[in-house]
């Protein structure tokens, strides 16, 4: 007897306090389909547990904060389904589109990865077009493709992978905090594995809900990611005078009259400006590792 499509993927989402979220995305998932959550040490550990017990779900517990891609890297570990899906914790699926999803990697044999289409919670189309990790010649149009086609970069928001291409690569750069390491991922599995494929009837809701806190020490220290991994990803890709447009960039938006005047904006763009620096020297961006 055929399983049914959603009985070949694992669900694979990142989790930091965001409990508030994760009902909603797991009562979107097929019955049929595996589930992972990893953890990066959030605070509501004992409810957690709890979600996950109710619904099934394989619940992997980081001891600290390991920023996203490892973390999905670990949630991925043991999988034994034919594809992955790396799902914001603030995003929900429709009842089809993990079957829309698996029948386009059936229909698309060549392709390795693939996001559907993904809307915000107010139903604006959200379209991953561009990256500061490839030419700005592959970048392209605004808004969601007409029909399926094939594309030049995807979100990390819904991942679409084959399990088999995502382990050839060895799945997300641990190197990578956070920030751009969905881009980094899509250009190795292009490169390596096959084409990247958008999937028009396949849809995922962004629900929204799961932002930090707009303090001023997160917001610093998201810039601050922001501006080592931008430095650490380019360069990775070969992407000329990386530092000095970083650097460009950053001492332009530091200047800003806006800036100036806002005391978390200024500590964005500080925060950004020294994630810069601390890559140009060759510094990592994993708390506690040493370079």
């Amino acid at each position: 007897m055929t399983p049914p499509p959603a009985a070949r993927v694992t669900v694979v989402t990142v989790s930091y306090n965001s409990l508030h979220v994760l009902p909603r995305l797991l009562g979107s998932v097929p019955k049929e389909a595996s589930v992972v959550i990893a953890d990066n040490a959030s605070d509501d550990t004992e409810p957690l547990a709890a979600l996950c017990a109710e619904h099934g779900v394989r619940l992997v517990r980081n001891a600290r904060n390991l920023g996203f891609g490892v973390a999905c890297n670990l949630g991925a570990e043991g999988a034994k389904t034919e594809f992955l899906l790396f799902l914001n914790p603030d995003a929900a699926l429709m009842p089809d589109t993990l079957d829309r999803l698996v029948a386009a990697a059936d229909r698309y044999q060549a392709a390795s990865a693939f996001n559907p289409r993904i809307a915000e919670s107010d139903g604006t189309p959200f379209f991953k077009r561009k990256s500061y990790l490839m030419p700005r010649a592959e970048w392209m149009p605004r808004g969601w493709p007409e029909a399926d086609r094939e594309v030049s970069i995807l979100s990390g928001a819904a991942f679409f992978v084959r399990r088999k291409y995502f382990e050839k690569v060895g799945g997300f750069d641990p190197g990578i905090f956070l920030f751009h390491e969905d881009d980094d991922l899509a250009l190795r599995l292009k490169a390596e594995c096959g084409p990247l494929m958008f999937i028009r009837d396949a849809l995922v809701q962004h629900v929204g809900g799961s932002s930090s806190a707009r303090s001023v020490d997160i917001a610093a220290l998201k810039a601050w990611h922001m501006g080592h991994s931008r430095v650490y990803a380019a360069r990775k890709h070969h992407r000329p005078w990386v530092r000095t447009h970083a650097l460009i960039q950053a001492t332009l938006q530091l200047l800003s009259p806006v800036v100036l005047v806002s005391r978390r904006k200024r500590a964005k763009q500080v925060a950004f400006l020294g994630g810069i620096v601390h890559a140009s020297l060759g510094g990592s961006s994993i708390p506690g590792r040493q370079t």
